[in-house]
């Protein structure tokens, strides 16, 4: 029996184990003894930051510490709304309630699963302080639509690119369609790392400068001087030089989950006739974190896949608004089709760099077999 292929492989950092012992050596015996936010983390902000051709990189905890330091810097808190997609992650909701303000849940896109812009702008009203669109799976959001909306109606415009580092949309990186956008590094994202953090990115310096008050107790540069209510979402030395190690070979990661999407993309594009509908083609405005496929009766490829040794993973069970945690902030007659329909069928497929290309026609394969059966049972009733 050939070896099953995991949805997460448990070997991403093997090639760079004895990097991270040496590393790990390194920063703990250097005089300094500065495990936070020393000079490796300044020299990974100004890597990212010069990348991305922003004003400011603040590395800080996570993703989701990157969210809420962001909507605390632009003064967003109680009284306040944020428009967010009702089909996500739940850091969405939960990092606009945790600041004291209330999510409004807009639908998504039916063909793509990012928010949809005009879901989007008829939730703006007089309370609307931001609208905070995230990039998904293999697509990034409509962000020129999106930017275009947050000018109409002067509210800001944060970016969920937390899955999204390294994608590109009309000649501008993710991350730098709005007033600000962040990433999360943790360890299954398409520049994850052996451990959790996350960071800002922004045109707007002064923006960064209150993220990096906030992310360090509220201290403005001078230790034991609070300037502001801050927490702790500092970044770890040893992380940001492993970082540093994986940047040159990021591009080239990111090359190779392209190539396995427009693989999968090309053998599944004549499988939407039998439920079986794969993203959309194309390079520009994606991202390959997780691809996504949506299908009529998915658990049934699920199974299917499984009996084949593959695993594969449901982004995601349940539209944001129908979770127990956030239904109370939800108009209880909200609805949100688009989102419940994908959540009723999307399934991800493996798509890490190092799957060998037989591992890639291993899964396609599987799957368009399950195409072929279930066209011939539609052929034979």
């Amino acid at each position: 029996m050939e070896p099953g292929i995991p949805f997460f492989p448990p070997d991403l950092f093997e090639s760079d184990r004895k990097v991270m012992l040496d590393l790990i050596r390194e920063i703990a015996t250097a005089p300094e003894q500065k495990f936070i936010l020393g000079e490796h983390t300044r020299r990974f902000e100004e890597v990212l930051r010069d990348s991305l051709g922003a004003a400011d990189v603040v590395a800080c905890g996570s993703g989701t510490a990157a969210l809420g330091l962001v909507l605390r810097a632009m003064e967003i808190g109680p009284g306040d709304e944020v428009v967010v997609p009702a089909f996500g992650c739940a850091p969405l909701a939960s990092a606009v309630l945790e600041v004291g303000a209330q999510p409004a849940f807009a639908d998504i896109d039916r063909r793509t699963m990012v928010v949809d812009p005009d879901s989007v702008e008829r939730l703006i009203n007089h309370r609307t302080k931001a609208i905070m669109p995230a990039h998904m799976f293999s697509v990034m959001a409509d962000m020129p639509r999106l930017a275009a909306v947050a000018e109409r109606h002067g509210v800001r415009l944060l970016e969920d690119s937390a899955v999204a580092q390294g994608a590109v949309l009309d000649g501008t990186p993710a991350g730098m369609w709005g007033e600000a956008g962040v990433f999360s590094f943790v360890q299954v994202k398409s520049f994850g790392m052996p451990g959790e953090g996350g960071a800002v990115a922004t045109r707007d310096a002064e923006l960064g400068h209150r993220v990096r008050v906030l992310r360090n107790h509220g201290q403005d540069g001078q230790r034991f001087v609070h300037q502001a209510i801050g927490t702790n979402s500092r970044f770890d030395e040893i992380q940001a030089a492993f970082q540093l190690h994986r940047f040159a070979g990021f591009p080239e990661r990111l090359e190779r989950r392209a190539a396995i999407a427009d693989h999968y993309t090309e053998r599944f594009a004549p499988l939407a006739d039998r439920g079986i509908v794969a993203p959309p083609p194309g390079r520009d405005g994606r991202c390959y974190y997780v691809y996504c496929l949506q299908v009529e009766g998915r658990d049934e490829l699920r199974d299917h896949l499984a009996e084949c040794g593959i695993a594969s993973h449901v982004y995601y069970p349940q539209p944001l608004p129908r979770q127990a945690a956030f239904a109370p902030h939800a108009p209880a007659d909200g609805c949100w089709p688009n989102a419940e329909h994908a959540s009723e069928r999307i399934l991800a497929l493996p798509i890490y760099p190092h799957l060998t290309d037989a591992d890639v026609a291993r899964i396609a394969d599987a799957v368009c077999e399950f195409g072929d059966r279930r066209r011939n049972a539609n052929h034979d009733q």
